[in-house]
């Protein structure tokens, strides 16, 4: 499997956020993607916010 993120720039919110992750693991990806939006953002984490999340992940790398 490659390389897959996440970008916050995708998905305009009041906080302005610009925070980009990416890791090697789709795990490894999502759990720290619902740390960031639960603490920064105010989410809840739940199975389907999880999978909302995943649907979200793209291949590579985000851009500078």
């Amino acid at each position: 499997m490659g390389r897959k993120y996440i970008d916050c720039r995708d998905f305009p919110s009041v906080a302005k956020c610009t925070v980009a992750i990416s890791a090697d693991s789709e795990k490894e990806l999502l759990e720290i993607a619902v740390q960031h939006a639960v603490a920064v953002h105010g989410h809840k984490d739940s199975p389907e916010f999880r999978a909302q999340l995943k649907q979200a992940f793209k291949d590579g790398m985000p851009k500078a």
